[in-house]
């Protein structure tokens, strides 16, 4: 008899390891699984969230794409065919422009500045821009 109770403790610390090894994978939880009151005062503490928290944040106001484009058409000089809104078309080169409006330079007629919104849609001289 006194065989078996030594039997005893050798098998129980095998046990524990085991146990102990699950234990360390397991990940920490913060709450006691066992006590559901605690549960909902760990809700109750939390931040309100913010009504934009759920909502995607608006992109951005300028992409800089604009700008990209018109610099690379004024540093090269390309001749533009710029079309307004009524269906005039206006040929020449950009040199400048800002938020509001672009200057196009023209051979053998005046400059203009022309006010974006007035602007259809333009194109590459040279290129089909009938598809606007």
């Amino acid at each position: 008899m006194k065989d078996t109770i030594d039997s005893i403790p050798a098998e129980r610390p095998v046990e524990q390891e085991a146990f102990a090894n699950r234990k360390l994978i397991r990940p920490l939880l913060n709450r006691n699984d066992h006590n559901h009151t605690q549960t909902s005062i760990d809700r109750r503490e939390r931040p309100e969230r913010s009504p934009l928290a759920g909502k995607k944040i608006p992109p951005p106001e300028t992409t800089n794409a604009e700008n990209f484009y018109y610099q690379k058409q004024m540093q090269s000089k390309t001749p533009m065919v710029i079309v307004l809104r009524d269906g005039e078309q206006l040929h020449g080169y950009i040199e400048w422009y800002d938020r509001n409006c672009i200057k196009v330079n023209r051979n053998g007629q005046p400059n203009l500045m022309i006010y974006k919104p007035a602007i259809k849609y333009m194109y590459k001289e040279g290129e089909d821009g009938r598809n606007g």
